[in-house]
């Protein structure tokens, strides 16, 4: 009768995975069994010899089934890092990714001389709320809105506010768009909004076709929300605020254009992520526009 260790079940999972073709095949692997066992990576390491019981071989296997299966890692363990921090997540919402760090760090390049100033800030299509939650935590001045037409994700984004201990700070409203934001003005407006074209949606990995589709159809373009968040920037920016919206690695021209046409900002800027590809476009209003 095999004795399943934690070791051994790491070697036979990690094993599994490779096949699989899963990247990080070993990671994963420490991270999902880790979750089962509820227990540290850490800890695995220090049980390695450890017998595992039915129970504990029942859950793993639940989980690796569901891996193997297409199933996102951040939604089995139901959690994803984020400019290293920990958010909740689920189905509901677009798992977090390193890209959308770059919106974070474009940002604090720009307003982070002053973190203590006071400032209003919006975030469109929050989703699990990293956006707002990360920006609040990092600029102690800054009061966010969170929108999403989504009523489950807004819950997603309410707990993470709550988890993050800003809720004096960040507010999340449920509604499309602009429709929650009434008549406010901003200093900054945030923005990761479906982007993905139509008809590219059936050609994404299929863990991606796992995330929801609200999230990622930007339409037959991948443009469509950048136009109408573009259409409500005269009544919102504020004179001398600034607008960061992630998108596409080939749609950078497009969203600086809209922005550009608007005459609302300044000539755009487009800057890259950490592989090099282009990631976020920003710009400002002029301060007496």
């Amino acid at each position: 009768m095999t004795t399943w260790t934690t070791a051994a079940v790491l070697d036979w999972t990690t094993k599994r995975f490779t096949d699989a073709g899963i990247v990080g095949a070993r990671l994963e692997a420490q991270v999902l069994l880790a979750h089962a066992l509820g227990c540290t990576r850490m800890q695995l390491y220090t049980g390695f010899d450890r017998p595992l019981g039915e129970e504990e071989l029942a859950s793993a296997r639940g989980l690796i089934k569901r891996r193997l299966g297409g199933e996102p890692l951040a939604y089995l363990v139901g959690e994803q890092e984020f400019w290293s921090r920990s958010f909740e997540v689920s189905p509901d919402v677009l798992i977090p990714r390193s890209d959308t760090e770059t919106v974070v760090q474009a940002v604090l390049d720009r307003l982070g001389a002053d973190k203590a100033r006071p400032r209003r800030g919006l975030d469109l299509c929050t989703g699990s709320g990293i956006l707002a939650i990360t920006l609040a935590r990092e600029l102690p001045g800054l009061t966010m809105l969170a929108t999403d037409v989504s009523a489950a994700a807004a819950a997603v984004a309410s707990r993470n506010v709550a988890r993050h201990q800003v809720g004096e700070r960040v507010e999340v409203r449920v509604g499309d768009l602009w429709a929650p934001v009434g008549d406010e003005v901003f200093d900054l407006i945030v923005s990761n909004p479906p982007y993905i074209r139509e008809a590219e949606l059936a050609g994404l990995d299929r863990e991606v076709q796992r995330e929801p589709r609200l999230a990622l159809d930007g339409g037959a373009d991948g443009l469509g929300f950048y136009r109408r968040i573009v259409a409500g920037l005269a009544a919102r920016l504020a004179p001398g605020g600034w607008i960061a919206v992630e998108h596409g690695h080939d749609q950078g021209p497009a969203v600086a254009a809209l922005l550009d046409a608007s005459g609302v900002t300044a000539p755009a800027t487009t800057i890259a992520d950490l592989a090099r590809r282009p990631r976020v476009t920003l710009a400002a209003r002029a301060a007496g526009g």
